[in-house]
């Protein structure tokens, strides 16, 4: 028998009614978001939009999710109760600064903006807003440092929860600390602002929502909105076959820290009487001396997002939903609960997006029509810091550029995501301009093209990745890529194959190319460039079983190589590709598959 589900006054509240304050909360972070979007400074949320924003309750439960990425939303609650537990004296008017990893923030890079809601004296909600930096005060100019030694060496200027406004109004100290260590101090402002705008838009909306229908309609909603999503969750897990699943990915090699990768565990036990479903991360390596250690809040979300992938996309993503999953951490673990001062630079990606795919992958292992394959990983050069300075404007340039594709993973029923980008944010952030980039900054894409073939196969095939060109137009810059994938590219599942491999190259002068590190700081002079090859998503199910009417379309598309189609997918195709005139030998397809799978 499943556990009885505690629903307070969930009988006052009409279906309907609750539809439509579900939908109207909904409605108010899209608002929180357009704020943010069309306010912000930065390309790197003003254009690739990587920013989350969301609803808690006063008493520190995630309500509303909107479309934030995954990474971002699940800690949000987190974050809300070191506001409530740092200070007893909250207070309308009031705004919180909270970066700190080690009090429930995703990485320093994350600047969270909070701002308690008051009704009538009742602390009913917290407005997030959480924007990804250009610039965080970095000992390097880059907002990921994956081989900070520690927190220290990391350099970030940390806010443990620090209130930003009191009475609606700035607290200059704060602000003058940002400018100071900030390398773009009037674009951190502006993108500061638009956090607190988005805030303060959330606080707006949900007074009037409370004053319309009432303070006592907005607390049962609450409730029974809660009990709803356990219950959808609970009737998902029931659907499920109980058992353990155990997975294990391999981070790529990392000199000299990491000389042969590390191996990144999960552990899951579904248990569908219960309605419940463990994932264990505690078999891990310890803490290192590397900017790459999950905090709490990245650990546990990107379990979280594992799993949800793998789930009805129907349930909602609140409170509720998430008490059917118990994550299990370790304190001092790699994938856990991290020890001061060990540095959480890098916590979003990287090791995150490891924990991302091998929990969903782990599901694929119960059956046909479960689980998923890998989705690609690796901020490659598509996703580099760029920074330098730019002598239109006559000062310094930093940005983290997002021209990547990482080819998102297949699934037991689609193709991979062309437009994937990573594992953590799920597909949610949109790919950088390249016009707007090179209008913003002193940089001059060459080339920006779709891989052919550049996905893993499969009945399901993954999405391929793109190869991208660029460099400095006029003075030299650096350029800081922290890419994952190019040794241990992301893998397929029930027979599907993995996605190629990424790649980061340097290209000189005179047209020598020198392939990098994984992780790497290069400085490009005038006509030096730096080539990016993202990695592919992997696929799911075996090649031979593929339409194919769907390998011809790939084809056409060019998403796939007339050779891939015959060599790996055993199917035959008559006519020419210039003229659109191919089209499916199906007597000469199934006896090539025939030879193929005897």
């Amino acid at each position: 028998m499943n556990e009885p589900i505690a629903s307070p006054r969930l009988r006052d509240i009409d279906p309907i009614l609750m539809a439509v304050l579900a939908n109207r909360l909904n409605a108010i972070v899209r608002e929180m978001s357009n704020t943010l979007l069309r306010t912000a400074r930065s390309a790197v949320l003003a254009v690739v939009r990587d920013f989350s924003c969301s609803i808690v309750t006063g008493d520190n439960r995630l309500l509303c999710p909107g479309e934030g990425l995954p990474v971002h939303i699940f800690g949000s609650s987190l974050q809300s109760q070191s506001m409530c537990d740092l200070h007893p004296d909250l207070a309308p008017g009031d705004a919180f600064l909270h970066n700190d990893p080690y009090l429930g923030n995703t990485h320093a890079a994350d600047h969270m903006v909070m701002a308690p809601v008051y009704v009538d004296g009742v602390h009913l909600f917290t407005a997030c807003a959480k924007a990804h930096q250009a610039d965080c005060g970095n000992s390097i100019p880059s907002t990921y440092h994956a081989y900070a030694r520690d927190i220290y060496e990391e350099g970030a200027l940390i806010f443990p929860c620090v209130r930003v406004q009191k009475n609606y109004r700035d607290v200059e100290d704060i602000i003058r600390m940002c400018k100071r260590r900030i390398r773009v101090p009037e674009q951190w402002y502006g993108d500061y602002l638009a956090e607190i705008g988005a805030a303060r838009i959330g606080e707006r909306r949900l007074i009037e929502l409370t004053r319309r229908y009432g303070m006592e309609t907005i607390q049962a909603f609450i409730e029974a909105w809660f009990a709803y999503s356990e219950r959808r969750m609970v009737d998902a897990i029931g659907k499920m076959p109980g058992g353990k699943l155990s997975n294990t990915t391999t981070y790529d090699p990392l000199p000299p820290v990491l000389p042969d990768g590390l191996p990144i565990r999960v552990d899951i036990e579904v248990d569908p009487k219960a309605g419940y479903i463990d994932v264990d991360l505690t078999h891990n390596a310890d803490n290192m001396a590397f900017g790459l250690n999950e905090s709490v809040a990245c650990a546990i979300s990107n379990a979280m997002c594992g799993v949800f992938n793998c789930m009805d996309p129907d349930v909602p993503h609140n409170a509720g939903s998430f008490a059917r999953v118990r994550v299990h951490l370790r304190e001092g673990c790699i994938t856990g609960i991290p020890k001061f001062p060990h540095s959480c630079s890098m916590a979003t990606t990287n090791i995150g997006d490891r924990l991302v795919n091998v929990t969903q992958s782990a599901f694929a292992s119960i059956g046909e029509g479960h689980g998923m394959a890998e989705g690609a990983i690796g901020m490659g050069a598509g996703a580099a810091v760029i920074s330098g300075m730019d002598w239109r404007r006559n000062g310094p340039f930093i940005n983290q550029e997002w021209l990547l594709t990482n080819g998102g993973p297949a699934t037991p029923e689609t193709d991979g995501w062309l437009n994937y980008g990573l594992p953590v944010a799920a597909g949610l952030m949109y790919r950088g301009s390249v016009e707007v980039d090179e209008s913003k900054y002193p940089i001059l894409v060459k080339q920006l093209r779709v891989i052919a073939g550049g996905g893993g196969a499969g009945r399901m095939r993954g999405a391929p990745g793109s190869e991208i060109v660029y460099g400095p137009r006029h003075d030299p810059m650096m350029v800081v890529v922290s890419c994952d994938g190019q040794v241990f590219p992301p893998q397929g599942v029930r027979g599907g194959q993995s996605g190629p491999a990424a790649g980061t190259f340097k290209i000189f002068q005179d047209g020598r190319e020198e392939k990098l590190p994984g992780v790497v700081a290069c400085e490009l002079a005038p006509g030096e460039w730096i080539r990016g090859v993202d990695a592919g998503g992997g696929g799911y199910g075996n090649p031979l079983e593929r339409d194919p009417a769907r390998v011809l379309r790939d084809v056409l598309e060019r998403w796939e190589t007339l050779q891939r189609a015959h060599e790996v997918y055993g199917v035959v195709l008559s006519g020419e590709l210039a003229d659109h005139s191919l089209q499916v030998d199906e007597v000469a397809t199934l006896a090539l598959r025939q030879r193929l799978l005897a």
